[in-house]
């Protein structure tokens, strides 16, 4: 589905970053960052020209051609992993960042990926994400169809236990990301530490 979705010359979530990850980005220490579903690289390429060593992982080749890509034409460097995070391991002690902007996985993988996220992290390692929340299934503006992969800010704070919460928003906000992403949504906002 994603190969599918991402053949096409247009960038379809955009190719500026995440708003909520430009607006944390500053609280993220040096070093190396692993974006998960990463897809067309949007926020890898970022991220990358902010100095970090980025590591993008998705399931779509095709999303992360898009990625270097992108990359390029930035003038920084990203390293991809063509991988599906039900087999993806990550590695513990590891990352200075991880990055999860909607990454909708169902209950299952998201609580295994999760869990190995936060033991990925190095001490004082961060964990962002922002994804949407149950109250999307209103809106007609992006993200899955399925309440499993809308997990509740308690369920995302459980499944990522041993971090400590910096910011924990469950808002409304106008998303301009592709057109895929865009209008009114409800989302959840994360920020974490270890």
């Amino acid at each position: 589905m994603w190969d599918e979705r991402f053949d096409t010359s247009e960038y379809i979530y955009g190719t500026e970053p995440n708003d909520f990850l430009i607006s944390v980005a500053s609280k993220i220490p040096q070093g190396k960052i692993l974006c998960l579903a990463e897809g067309e690289g949007r926020n890898g390429t970022y991220l990358a020209s902010l100095g970090y060593e980025v590591v993008a992982v998705d399931q779509s080749s095709v999303g992360l051609a898009k990625a270097q890509k992108l990359a390029q034409e930035k003038q920084v460097a990203i390293a991809t992993i063509h991988n599906d995070l039900a087999d993806f391991v990550i590695e513990p002690q590891t990352w200075d960042g991880i990055i999860s902007i909607f990454c909708h996985l169902p209950s299952d993988l998201r609580a295994k990926v999760y869990g190995q996220a936060v033991m990925g992290l190095k001490p004082n390692g961060v964990f962002i994400l922002e994804a949407f929340a149950p109250k999307q299934l209103q809106y007609n503006t992006g993200g899955p169809k399925n309440i499993d992969m809308l997990p509740a800010i308690t369920t995302l704070q459980q499944e990522l236990v041993g971090l400590q919460w910096e910011i924990t928003m469950d808002i409304e906000r106008e998303l301009l990301e592709g057109r895929f992403h865009a209008g009114k949504a409800a989302v959840i906002q994360l920020f974490g530490r270890k």
